[in-house]
C-alpha cells in the first residue's frame, strides 16, 4: 500500500468517528431534553395574578375608636377576638385598632382589610347621624331598621345591636361635612347590593357609611373620598372589580384613569349593573361577597 493510499483511509476512518460521535452526541441530548420538563415562568403558571390591590393609605386617622366602641357597647371586645381567634387570631395592630390607639393614617392591606370592614362596620351603624334615623333604612314600608343583614347581622355588640343605631357621636360633622357626606354615599354602590351606601342594608354599606363620616369629619375632599371608597371596595371585592377593570379595557378604557366616581356608581358597582357587565364578558364571578361578620 503506498503513503496516498494510507492517508485515504486514515482521513476515512477519521471521518466515520466523527460522524459515530456526533450522532451519539446528538441521541444523548434528544434523550435529556425528552426527560427535563419545560420550566414555566411565573407569568405563565396559573393563579399567580394579585387578588388584591397592594396596600393603601386612607386619609384618615382611626386613634381609638376601637376603644370607644368597645366602651360604647357597640363591640364586645370578647366577640370579636373569638371571631378571629378561629381565623388564626388578631394581629399585633388588627388588635391595635380594637382597643389600642392607631397614630397615623389608616393603612389597608390584603390581610387586614376583613377586620377595617368589621371595625367600619360596627362605627356605621353605632355613631349618631341623620342617614340612619331619617333615612331610608327607617322608612316604614320596610318594617323597621332591625330587619336588615346591616343591623340584624351585626352580632359582635353588647345586648341588642339595635340598642346602638345611630345612639353614640363617636364622630360629630359640621353641617358641610354631613352634606359631603350624604351626596357622596348616594353615589356609591356595591356589588352584593343595589342600593348605595346611603341605604346601608348590608354590611359593606354600613361600613362605607362608616368610612365616609369618618373621612369628611377629618377634611377629605370629596376626590378622596371617592378614592378611598373604591379602594376598600376592590378589597372587598376583589373579583367583581377585576372583571369590572376587563370590561372597561374591552371598551378600550385604562382603568386607573377612569374616575372612580363613575366606577362607583350603578352602571357598574351595583349588583345589577354588575350583572350587566358580567354577562357582557361572559365569564366574570357572579353576586358580591358575605354580607356576614
Amino acid at each position: 500500500m503506498n503513503n496516498d493510499e494510507k492517508q485515504t483511509n486514515s482521513l476515512e476512518r477519521k471521518s466515520i468517528l466523527s460522524v459515530g460521535v456526533l450522532i451519539v452526541a446528538l441521541i444523548l441530548v434528544g434523550a435529556w431534553q425528552g426527560k427535563t420538563p419545560k420550566r414555566e415562568s411565573i407569568a405563565e403558571l396559573p393563579g399567580k395574578e394579585s387578588t388584591a390591590p397592594e396596600a393603601v393609605e386612607l386619609s384618615a386617622v382611626w386613634g381609638d375608636l376601637g376603644a370607644q366602641m368597645i366602651a360604647a357597647g357597640v363591640i364586645d371586645s370578647a366577640k370579636f377576638e373569638a371571631l378571629y381567634a378561629g381565623r388564626g387570631g388578631l394581629t399585633p395592630l388588627e388588635q391595635q385598632f380594637l382597643t389600642g390607639k392607631v397614630e397615623g393614617n389608616i393603612v389597608v392591606t390584603e390581610k387586614n382589610a376583613g377586620t377595617i370592614l368589621n371595625l367600619l362596620w360596627a362605627l356605621g351603624l353605632g355613631n349618631k347621624n341623620v342617614i340612619l334615623e331619617k333615612g331610608q333604612m327607617s322608612d316604614p314600608r320596610y318594617g323597621g331598621a332591625d330587619r336588615f343583614a346591616s343591623t340584624g347581622g351585626w352580632t359582635l355588640a353588647k345586648g341588642d345591636a339595635m340598642k346602638h343605631y345611630s345612639a353614640h357621636p363617636f364622630i360629630t360633622l359640621t353641617a358641610k361635612q354631613q352634606t359631603l357626606v350624604e351626596r357622596i354615599s348616594g353615589n356609591i354602590y356595591r356589588p352584593c347590593c343595589d342600593n348605595p351606601a346611603i341605604f346601608p342594608d348590608c354590611n359593606h354599606g354600613m361600613a362605607m357609611l362608616g368610612l365616609l363620616e369618618l373621612l369628611a369629619s377629618q377634611g377629605a375632599t370629596e376626590k378622596q373620598m371617592y378614592k378611598a371608597a373604591l379602594e376598600m371596595n376592590r378589597f372587598w371585592f376583589t373579583g367583581q372589580y377585576r372583571t369590572i377593570d376587563r370590561y372597561l379595557e374591552s371598551k378600550g378604557r385604562i382603568p386607573s384613569e377612569v374616575n372612580p366616581k363613575e366606577i362607583l356608581g350603578k352602571e357598574y358597582s351595583s349588583a345589577s349593573g354588575f350583572a350587566r357587565v358580567s354577562s357582557e364578558l361572559k365569564g366574570g364571578p357572579q353576586g358580591g361577597a358575605s354580607c356576614g361578620v
